[in-house]
Formats: structure tokens, C-alpha cells, sequence
């Protein structure tokens, strides 16, 4: 089991997150956009959340800012969520905007409503887990979705509780986090979620 559990860490790292809800999104919604929309979509996020951190992390590396994709030092992660909050605010204002796309929108605004509070932490040497932040916006939003459709999907939402617990327990398993690490990225995660769910269900 020990050797299984680092893999969670691997599979829901934060920057696969927006992409699974943007997936889980259009599946909500197969009959409202076409295919090819729904691929522009998914092209877009994957450039914005994927493709653009990661080459500014091989950049970042490359100057010695960082040491690892998974951003252990708290000094380390100023100008990453910097970075990430910027390429957030393009998201929600150029692309996943609020009258075409209501409810990735307001996912997008608790993301960066999450980083911001992560950031503000990081000045006063204070270290949440990104992965928390990641899986349990995601558990959240996955839970509006059905009731805003009013769809039964218990089986999604069992599974990202239980991954909710396997992320945690691979992150001390790898020594990266404390408990109270975790307990607050959970929250800085899930609380911005929740309002913003207020807002649209």
C-alpha cells in the first residue's frame, strides 16, 4: 500500500484539476455543446492549466526558483501561484466566461479565490497542500453539479470522497505535508466552492 499511495499524488496533481472539471462539466452538459466547441473547451483550459505551468515550471527550475514539480518549500511557491492566479483571472475573463459558461466560471473563480488565500499564506511562511485545495474544490463542485441538474450521481461523488482521503494519505505518506497542512488546504479548497455555489445552483 505504501507504494501505491505516492500514485494519487501523481494522478490528482492541482494541475490536472481544472481539466477533470471541465471534463466532468461537459458531461454534465452533452446535449448543449457541439463537439467541436466542447473541444475548443478543453483546448483552451489544457493550454492555460497545463501546458503554459509547466513549461513556466521547467523555466522556474531551469533558474534554480524551483527544485521539484511538487513545490515543497513554502518560499518556493510565491511566484508560482502568482503565475497561476494571472493565467486564473485570463480564464475567467476571456474564455470560461459567466454567460456562456455559468458553472465552470464560478469553479474558476473559487480556484483563484483559493490561490489567492494560498499566496497570502505563503508571505507569512505558512504551507497548504495543493492537492487538498485541488481534489476537494473539485469533490465540491462535482456535488453542485448534481443538484443544479438534480442528477443522480452518487457513484462520482463516493469516488472523489474516498480520493479526497487516498490524496491525504499519500501526501503523509511522502512526508510532504503535515495533518494540519492538509485540514487547511481541504478548507482554503472547499470553502470557496461552497459560497460560490450560492451563486449559481
Amino acid at each position: 500500500m505504501k507504494k501505491i499511495l505516492p500514485i494519487f499524488s501523481y494522478i490528482f496533481h492541482p494541475i490536472f484539476i481544472p481539466i477533470m472539471a471541465a471534463l466532468v462539466y461537459l458531461f454534465f452538459n452533452l446535449s448543449l455543446f457541439v463537439n467541436q466547441e466542447k473541444l475548443f473547451v478543453l483546448f483552451q483550459i489544457l493550454i492555460v492549466t497545463v501546458i503554459i505551468p509547466i513549461l513556466l515550471f521547467l523555466l522556474l527550475r531551469a533558474a534554480g526558483r524551483i527544485d521539484s514539480i511538487m513545490v515543497a518549500e513554502v518560499s518556493q511557491r510565491k511566484i508560482p501561484l502568482i503565475i497561476h492566479c494571472f493565467l486564473l483571472i485570463l480564464l475567467v475573463r476571456k474564455s470560461i466566461t459567466l454567460d456562456r459558461y455559468p458553472e465552470l466560471h464560478f469553479f474558476f473563480l473559487g480556484a483563484l479565490m483559493s490561490t489567492l488565500q494560498a499566496l497570502v499564506l505563503s508571505f507569512f511562511k505558512t504551507k497548504a497542500s495543493f492537492h487538498m485545495m485541488g481534489i476537494s474544490s473539485l469533490t465540491v463542485f462535482v456535488m453542485g453539479l448534481s443538484m443544479h441538474y438534480q442528477i443522480q450521481n452518487s457513484f462520482m461523488i463516493t469516488f472523489l470522497i474516498l480520493m479526497n482521503g487516498f490524496v491525504a494519505s499519500s501526501r503523509l505518506e511522502m512526508k510532504a505535508h503535515t495533518p494540519s497542512e492538509l485540514i487547511l488546504g481541504f478548507l482554503l479548497g472547499s470553502v470557496p466552492q461552497l459560497l460560490l455555489l450560492y451563486l449559481w445552483l
